[in-house]
C-alpha cells in the first residue's frame, strides 16, 4: 500500500523546507532586536542573570540578536550549519530559563523550549543535501 512505502529519500527536501522555514522565522524574529541597538542589547543581554553572569549584558545581547538574526539566514542556507545549530541552542535555553525564572507557565516558556530541542536535533542531523555546508564542505555521505 502506498500509504507506508519508505519516503526517506525525500528527507533532503524536508531537510530544506524545515531549514528555511525556520530560518526566515528566526530572522524575521530576531532582526528587531539586532537594529534595536545598545538599550534593546542591554535589555536582551540582561537575562544572562538567570544562568549566573551579569557582567557586559550589551555584549550578551548583541550575541542573542546575532544568533537569531544571522544565525537564521545561516540555518536557512545551511551554512556553518552545527555552529548555527548550537548557537541557536544555546540562546534558546537561555530564553526558557529566563520565561521559567520569571514565573511564566508553560505557555510562556514552550515556544523556546520547542524550538532548542528543534535545534538539538537538527545539530544531531545535518544540513541535507541541500545545503551550503554540502556545496562547500562536502564529506562522505551514508546511502540510504
Amino acid at each position: 500500500m502506498a500509504l507506508f512505502n519508505n519516503y526517506y529519500r525525500t528527507h533532503d527536501w524536508g531537510l530544506l523546507l524545515l531549514r528555511v522555514g525556520i530560518g526566515v522565522m528566526f530572522t524575521v524574529h530576531g532582526y528587531p532586536k539586532l537594529v534595536g541597538g545598545p538599550e534593546t542589547w542591554v535589555e536582551l543581554g540582561g537575562t544572562m542573570k538567570v544562568v549566573g553572569i551579569s557582567f557586559a549584558p550589551g555584549a550578551w545581547g548583541f550575541l542573542a540578536a546575532v544568533s537569531e538574526a544571522v544565525g537564521g539566514q545561516l540555518l536557512a542556507l545551511g551554512l556553518f550549519f552545527r555552529i548555527t545549530c548550537a548557537l541557536l541552542l544555546a540562546t534558546m535555553l537561555v530564553a526558557t530559563a529566563q520565561h521559567i525564572s520569571a514565573g511564566d507557565g508553560f505557555n510562556g516558556y514552550a515556544h523556546a523550549l520547542e524550538s532548542a530541542f528543534l535545534f538539538l536535533g537538527l545539530a544531531f542531523t545535518g544540513p541535507g543535501r541541500y545545503s551550503l555546508d554540502q556545496l562547500l564542505f562536502p564529506g562522505r555521505r551514508r546511502l540510504y
